[in-house]
Protein backbone atom coordinates (compact mmCIF):
# COMPACT_ATOMS: atom_id res chain seq x y z
CA UNK A 1 0.00 0.00 0.00
CA UNK A 2 2.84 2.39 0.80
CA UNK A 3 4.46 1.71 -2.57
CA UNK A 4 1.23 2.57 -4.39
CA UNK A 5 0.93 5.83 -2.45
CA UNK A 6 4.53 6.71 -3.37
CA UNK A 7 3.85 5.97 -7.03
CA UNK A 8 0.66 8.08 -7.03
CA UNK A 9 2.46 10.95 -5.29
CA UNK A 10 5.33 10.76 -7.78
CA UNK A 11 2.89 10.80 -10.69
CA UNK A 12 1.08 13.83 -9.28
CA UNK A 13 4.34 15.69 -8.67
CA UNK A 14 5.52 14.81 -12.19
CA UNK A 15 2.24 15.96 -13.71
CA UNK A 16 2.41 19.21 -11.78
CA UNK A 17 6.00 19.81 -12.83
CA UNK A 18 5.20 19.02 -16.47
CA UNK A 19 2.21 21.31 -16.46
CA UNK A 20 4.20 24.09 -14.82
CA UNK A 21 6.95 23.75 -17.41
CA UNK A 22 4.39 23.73 -20.21
CA UNK A 23 2.80 26.89 -18.89
CA UNK A 24 6.16 28.57 -18.36
CA UNK A 25 7.20 27.87 -21.91
CA UNK A 26 3.89 29.00 -23.37
CA UNK A 27 3.83 32.53 -24.78
CA UNK A 28 1.58 34.32 -22.27
CA UNK A 29 1.87 37.37 -20.06
CA UNK A 30 3.36 36.94 -16.56
CA UNK A 31 0.16 37.60 -14.63
CA UNK A 32 -1.89 35.27 -16.79
CA UNK A 33 0.81 32.61 -16.55
CA UNK A 34 0.96 32.83 -12.75
CA UNK A 35 -2.84 32.67 -12.54
CA UNK A 36 -2.92 29.64 -14.83
CA UNK A 37 -0.20 27.90 -12.79
CA UNK A 38 -2.01 28.68 -9.54
CA UNK A 39 -5.31 27.41 -10.94
CA UNK A 40 -3.70 24.24 -12.23
CA UNK A 41 -1.91 23.57 -8.92
CA UNK A 42 -5.15 24.24 -7.01
CA UNK A 43 -6.91 21.75 -9.29
CA UNK A 44 -4.16 19.19 -8.66
CA UNK A 45 -4.38 19.76 -4.90
CA UNK A 46 -8.18 19.37 -5.00
CA UNK A 47 -7.85 16.22 -7.08
CA UNK A 48 -5.28 14.81 -4.66
CA UNK A 49 -7.51 15.67 -1.68
CA UNK A 50 -10.50 14.00 -3.33
CA UNK A 51 -8.49 10.88 -4.12
CA UNK A 52 -7.12 10.79 -0.57
CA UNK A 53 -10.63 11.15 0.87
CA UNK A 54 -11.96 8.47 -1.46
CA UNK A 55 -9.11 6.15 -0.50
CA UNK A 56 -9.60 6.87 3.21
CA UNK A 57 -13.33 6.20 2.87
CA UNK A 58 -12.61 2.97 1.03
CA UNK A 59 -10.16 1.85 3.70
CA UNK A 60 -12.60 2.80 6.45
CA UNK A 61 -15.42 0.88 4.74
CA UNK A 62 -13.16 -2.13 4.17
CA UNK A 63 -12.10 -2.16 7.82
CA UNK A 64 -15.72 -1.80 8.98
CA UNK A 65 -16.73 -4.68 6.73
CA UNK A 66 -13.84 -6.79 8.02
CA UNK A 67 -14.80 -6.04 11.62
CA UNK A 68 -18.46 -6.88 10.97
CA UNK A 69 -17.46 -10.09 9.23
CA UNK A 70 -15.24 -11.07 12.15
CA UNK A 71 -18.01 -10.21 14.62
CA UNK A 72 -20.55 -12.28 12.73
CA UNK A 73 -18.18 -15.24 12.55
CA UNK A 74 -17.37 -14.89 16.23
CA UNK A 75 -21.04 -14.57 17.17
CA UNK A 76 -21.85 -17.59 15.01
CA UNK A 77 -19.07 -19.56 16.67
CA UNK A 78 -20.27 -18.62 20.15
CA UNK A 79 -23.83 -19.53 19.20
CA UNK A 80 -22.62 -22.85 17.79
CA UNK A 81 -20.68 -23.50 21.00
CA UNK A 82 -23.76 -22.84 23.13
CA UNK A 83 -25.79 -25.18 20.93
CA UNK A 84 -23.06 -27.81 21.13
CA UNK A 85 -22.89 -27.39 24.92
CA UNK A 86 -26.66 -27.82 25.21
CA UNK A 87 -26.60 -30.91 22.98
CA UNK A 88 -23.69 -32.42 24.89
CA UNK A 89 -25.40 -31.71 28.21
CA UNK A 90 -28.63 -33.37 27.05
CA UNK A 91 -26.69 -36.36 25.73
CA UNK A 92 -24.80 -36.67 29.01
CA UNK A 93 -28.03 -36.43 31.03
CA UNK A 94 -29.78 -39.08 28.94
CA UNK A 95 -26.73 -41.36 29.05
CA UNK A 96 -26.44 -40.95 32.82
CA UNK A 97 -30.17 -41.60 33.27
CA UNK A 98 -29.98 -44.73 31.11
CA UNK A 99 -26.94 -45.96 33.05
CA UNK A 100 -28.69 -45.29 36.37
CA UNK A 101 -31.79 -47.18 35.23
CA UNK A 102 -29.67 -50.11 34.05
CA UNK A 103 -27.74 -50.11 37.33
CA UNK A 104 -31.05 -50.07 39.24
CA UNK A 105 -32.35 -53.05 37.26
CA UNK A 106 -29.11 -54.97 37.80
CA UNK A 107 -29.22 -54.14 41.52
CA UNK A 108 -32.86 -55.26 41.75
CA UNK A 109 -31.98 -58.50 39.97
CA UNK A 110 -29.05 -59.10 42.34
CA UNK A 111 -31.27 -58.38 45.38
CA UNK A 112 -33.97 -60.77 44.11
CA UNK A 113 -31.35 -63.42 43.41
CA UNK A 114 -29.83 -62.93 46.88
CA UNK A 115 -33.30 -63.14 48.49
CA UNK A 116 -33.98 -66.33 46.59
CA UNK A 117 -30.65 -67.85 47.72
CA UNK A 118 -31.25 -66.82 51.34
CA UNK A 119 -34.77 -68.25 51.23
CA UNK A 120 -33.51 -71.47 49.66
CA UNK A 121 -30.74 -71.73 52.25
CA UNK A 122 -33.19 -70.99 55.08
CA UNK A 123 -35.59 -73.64 53.76
CA UNK A 124 -32.75 -76.14 53.45
CA UNK A 125 -31.66 -75.49 57.05
CA UNK A 126 -35.25 -75.69 58.24
CA UNK A 127 -35.72 -79.01 56.46
CA UNK A 128 -32.43 -80.27 57.82
CA UNK A 129 -33.36 -79.31 61.38
CA UNK A 130 -36.83 -80.88 61.12
CA UNK A 131 -35.43 -84.07 59.64
CA UNK A 132 -32.77 -84.42 62.29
Amino acid sequence: MKDQAKIIAALLVGAAAGAALGLLLAPEKGNELRDDIADYINDLVDTAKNKAQTTASGIKQYSSDAIEKAKSKFNGTVSDLYDYKDDALETAKSTAKAAAEKAQHVAEDVVEEAKAKVKTTANNWNNTIQNA
